[in-house]
């Protein structure tokens, strides 16, 4: 099957516009599904959208790692997914095309809703055994069904839990404040992780976040650690382009905080998810998701630096 079935597909524009991906240590791959969503669909046209996105970052240094991801960074272009088919199937194929990547490269990947999580996850499991876990998001993503159907784009974190796929104890969500039920929205407190809500965050940036840094540092430890960032974990104010907006989020520069404060963790790979565009204005969605990808491959391009030297 080709993406170039696919009108969606992103067949054009690259991340950064880099080249095609072949033997770049570093690897940025779409994945536009969005079939298990619960409101507004979208998100499959998400990796296009972002990948517009960050052309408007030149020459791609970043003003912290001051580097540039280019020269290590290869684009995969979009997974070819059977759409029209049930989430069971679609799982199996992002894990087949992600496992293939991930075995050679570290690997960002583009949603698509939430869904997608869940076999990037298990794949990582089996490179790197059980994993650490930071997920950014407006919903805790721990019930246990969806809306009457077993699985869905709010489950994968309980499955995830539930499967071995991510230790419990290093499980950090930051930016949870959507309604639910205190079951769902406790699990992952419950299990022995930390859950940071959007209202604890409030009013807190820079140096009010050193201390928050440092905790989740110590919780993680050297762990081989996951990040996925759901694009709604920002309020609607600077992401209105998503399938369900939630009032009271975190600022851009609060995930840049993280993002930048967390750099030195033993990350293995990281996906942004729920860019939905017909939603979006001015390309607020789009540009944030696309400067949050950049900052994290910017962090990675510092981190291959300093392994090359090592074996040197």
């Amino acid at each position: 099957m080709s993406t170039g079935n696919f009108a969606y597909a992103s067949n054009g524009n690259h991340f950064l516009g880099v080249p095609a991906l072949a033997d770049q240590p570093l690897a940025i791959c779409g994945i536009p599904f969005d079939g298990a969503v619960t409101h507004r669909p979208g998100a499959r046209f998400g990796p296009q959208e972002v990948r517009r996105a960050s052309l408007m970052l030149c020459d791609g240094i970043h003003p912290v790692f001051d580097v540039s991801p280019v020269a290590l960074l290869g684009d995969a272009r979009d997974m070819a997914l059977p759409n029209a088919s049930p989430l069971a199937d679609v799982r199996r194929a992002i894990e087949a095309q992600a496992s293939t990547l991930m075995a050679r490269h570290h690997c960002v990947f583009i949603g698509g809703d939430h869904s997608v999580t869940l076999p990037l996850l298990r794949c990582a499991r089996a490179l790197h055994g059980p994993l650490a876990l930071i997920h950014f998001d407006a919903h805790c993503d721990t019930w246990t069904d969806h809306f009457g159907e077993p699985s869905g784009h709010g489950t994968w974190t309980y499955e995830a839990i539930q499967e071995g796929l991510v230790d419990p104890q290093r499980t950090v969500q930051i930016g949870i404040r959507s309604s639910g039920e205190r079951a769902a929205r406790d699990y992952v407190k419950e299990q022995g992780g930390a859950i940071y809500t959007a209202r604890e965050l409030r009013g807190r940036d820079g140096e009010g976040l050193s201390s928050l840094l440092a905790d989740i540092r110590t919780r993680i430890g050297p762990q081989p650690c996951y990040l996925t960032l759901d694009i709604d974990c920002l309020d609607p104010a600077f992401a209105p382009g998503t399938g369900t907006p939630e009032p009271g989020g975190l600022s851009s520069s609060q995930v840049l905080t993280f993002l930048e404060g967390l750099s030195d963790l033993n990350f293995i790979g990281m996906d942004c998810v729920e860019v939905a565009p017909a939603y979006d204005h001015a390309e607020l969605t789009s540009q944030a998701a696309a400067t949050f990808v950049w900052t994290y491959l910017s962090a990675q391009a510092v981190r291959h630096a300093a392994r090359q030297r090592q074996l040197s």
